[in-house]
């Protein structure tokens, strides 16, 4: 199974895990991308995350086939990206795969992450205590 998925609403980080969970699979690793306060010195207030999601949805799709091909014991795939203005602390990002074994969810779920911040066309606002710049949210 394979579960991508954009939206603006706060992400429910269980539930994605619960998706991943499967009992084909002994490891589910994730990665959750949180809001932090503080970027290269400069306070951080929000963030306000835009996506071209027709274009997002089919690079998130990709991606996962990516995974799968190239660890195909993989049992689940979950990459849920949130739009919209975050506060600190919320979750922006999360990736999630279920595999028989450790190594192979690691592994899987980094190359999900880094690719991800590579070609999925999705920017981002910062908001700063002392002014806001936009940017590649995944540079």
């Amino acid at each position: 199974m394979t579960y991508v998925a954009l939206t603006d609403q706060p992400l429910d980080v269980a539930a994605a895990l619960r998706r991943a969970e499967t009992p084909e699979a002994g490891a589910v690793a994730a990665f959750i991308g949180t809001i932090r306060a503080h970027t290269a010195g400069r306070a951080v207030t929000r963030l306000h995350y835009e996506a071209y999601e027709t274009m997002a949805l089919h690079q998130l799709r990709r991606l996962a086939a990516q995974a799968r091909e190239r660890w195909p014991m993989l049992a689940r795939v979950v990459v849920i990206h949130r739009t919209g203005t975050l506060e600190i602390g919320e979750a922006a990002v999360v990736v999630a795969v279920a595999s028989p074994h450790r190594a192979e969810a690691f592994a899987a779920c980094q190359f999900l992450i880094d690719t991800l911040k590579e070609v999925v066309p999705i920017w981002k606002h910062e908001h700063y205590a002392d002014g806001t710049t936009w940017v590649a949210a995944h540079p």
